[in-house]
């Protein structure tokens, strides 16, 4: 039978609170099509490969240039097929996908069904390191192209097959009714035999098969995007292209945005948030978004991985008040987080209002008798590190700091760790450096509860940069990705996500609410319930 969707649940929920605050602003005027706007931006981590960018920055730029067999729908987050003609399954474990016709890449080369397995095949091999590889895990040959230990024995997943021109079939190890709604995530992408017969000049300037082509890339600088004339799509380019600028201080950006150096900014510093409707009217975007921020532990570091540091972490989250500070700093554009996902979701989605019960609560009292009775702080002080180029992020952290020294009458018991670059503040992560919490803020991938679970706390995910790990949270999660009733599943999950709440896994800080300033030349304009800009819907005049 034709394969039916699972995310009906938390798509209506984004729906109505994307309808509520409504999510675009700016008009809708014709625009020139040719005319080229510039945006604020951050250098990614590493090069653009589909399955080896799991970081916004990187992520912006692989929404724009690729296409895959699924694409979020901008206004309500849904799994809509895109490049998927069909795909069928009879048991939620082997699927049948058919690629459709006419797509090609913007090199003119023909998009198959090879191209997906030979680029799913690439982001899976352990010898390519692919930060993504974790999401190909489900896919039969995994253990082989991707052992935990010993040497790689394969080079292809057994369970991806060629069957024609436009079709292939897909095994899982296990049952899992939500993987078709998982393959808009970019790292499901097509690549082109570009991509594999030189690989260097391809890292260079990608090729993909988006509305928009890569024209040039100067790391520390800019990036250009041009439309792509011929793109296939129905979701042409409404626009000339995008300049992507970088910037390491966003106050920066903001400031060239009111200069009219600079046609967009999709992070408004929360220093200038009392200003903003009167610095940009109508051209001020603020709209909820999958968005929560928290703060993560090295579980590497023993210190951190002892029953007693469950109290501290638990005691450090009770010192923190979450309402003064998204009050003061955020203007109530950040709400205190009580669980671990995102309200996006709705209840019937997963959502869990007060999961977190007294540890979200500022208890500053209680916050510093847990911290003792866990044996104190680790080295007797705590350093929170954080990526001081976006994000305003220096602001919250000292907030943070502030709120924890006070709580425990101890000036120096908490202190900010700034490190200059996003770049370089996940190498540092990447490499197990970190000593103490650091900032892990998780934009959704997919509007799933499983997403907001499984990629940061499950056994040596991808985003798992702490490296939690729990058998019961692991056994919980993997049963609900073989269940296919939705409730069942979900309830599944909920119980997962209260094993990272008995064990204080990360610190939920808050969510987030999507926010962005355009100039008078720009209308139309948009955030996704990911909270990206929809740039090929953007009109410049």
């Amino acid at each position: 039978m034709r394969i039916t969707t699972h995310a009906s649940w938390a798509v209506c929920a984004m729906a109505l609170a994307l309808a509520t605050a409504g999510c675009g602003g700016g008009g809708g005027g014709s625009g020139d099509s040719e005319a080229v706007l510039s945006a604020s931006w951050g250098d990614p981590q590493n090069p653009l490969e589909p399955s080896n960018t799991n970081e916004v920055q990187g992520g912006k730029v692989l929404d724009m240039i690729f296409r895959g067999l699924k694409r979020y729908d901008p206004e309500t987050g849904e799994a809509q097929d895109m490049l998927a003609e069909k795909i069928e399954t009879s048991d939620s474990q082997n699927f049948a996908i058919t690629v459709k016709d006419g797509w090609t890449f913007s090199n003119g080369e023909k998009v198959t069904a090879q191209s997906f397995v030979d680029a799913w095949n690439y982001g899976a091999s352990l010898r390519n390191n692919q930060r993504n590889a974790y999401f190909f895990g489900y896919i039969e040959g995994y253990d082989q192209v991707h052992p935990e230990e010993g040497e790689q024995t394969a080079d292809t997943l057994s369970g991806l097959k060629v069957t024609g021109e436009r079709t292939f079939t897909v095994k899982l190890t296990q049952k899992f009714s939500t993987f078709p709604d998982t393959l808009g995530y970019n790292a499901f992408a097509p690549l082109p035999r570009a991509f594999f017969d030189d690989h260097d000049a391809w890292v260079k300037k990608p090729v993909g098969n988006g509305p928009y082509l890569v024209e040039s890339y100067t790391r520390g600088s800019q990036m250009s995007l041009r439309k792509w004339d011929d793109y296939p799509g129905d979701d042409k380019a409404e626009n000339g292209g995008v300049d992507l600028k970088v910037y390491t201080d966003n106050n920066t950006a903001y400031t060239d945005l009111l200069a009219g150096n600079l046609d967009l900014v999709d992070d408004v510093p929360a220093a200038q948030l009392k200003n903003v409707k009167n610095d940009l009217g109508d051209r001020y975007l603020n709209t909820p978004a999958g968005i929560i921020q928290t703060l993560a532990f090295p579980f590497y570091d023993p210190a951190w991985n002892t029953e007693g540091a469950k109290k501290v972490r638990q005691g450090l989250s009770m010192a923190i008040d979450r309402k003064q500070i998204t009050d003061t700093i955020f203007q109530e554009t950040r709400t205190p987080a009580t669980d671990w996902t995102s309200p996006v979701l709705g209840e019937d989605g997963g959502f869990q209002d007060g999961l977190c019960g007294e540890f979200c609560e500022f208890k500053p009292d209680e916050a510093k008798k847990l911290i003792e009775e866990g044996g104190g702080l680790p080295g007797g002080k705590v350093t929170i590190t954080f990526n001081a180029d976006t994000g305003s992020h220096r602001e919250w952290v000292n907030a943070v700091c502030n709120s924890i020294n006070n709580a425990l009458d101890n000036e120096r018991a908490c202190t900010a760790n700034p490190v200059g670059t996003f770049a370089d503040f996940r190498n540092q992560i990447t490499d197990r450096k970190m000593t103490g919490p650091f900032r892990a803020g998780w934009q959704m991938d997919y509007p799933l509860i499983q997403n907001f679970l499984q990629p940061l706390y499950y056994t040596n995910a991808s985003s798992n940069d702490g490296k939690w790990s729990n058998k019961q949270f692991d056994d919980l999660v993997n049963q609900a990705n073989q269940e296919t009733d939705t409730a069942k599943a979900i309830d599944l999950f909920q119980q997962a996500e209260e094993v990272v709440r008995d064990n204080m896994a990360a610190i939920p800080l808050w969510y987030q609410n999507g926010s962005a300033g355009w100039s008078d030349r720009l209308s139309n304009v948009k955030l996704n319930p990911f909270s990206v800009p929809v740039y090929n819907e953007i009109k410049v005049s």
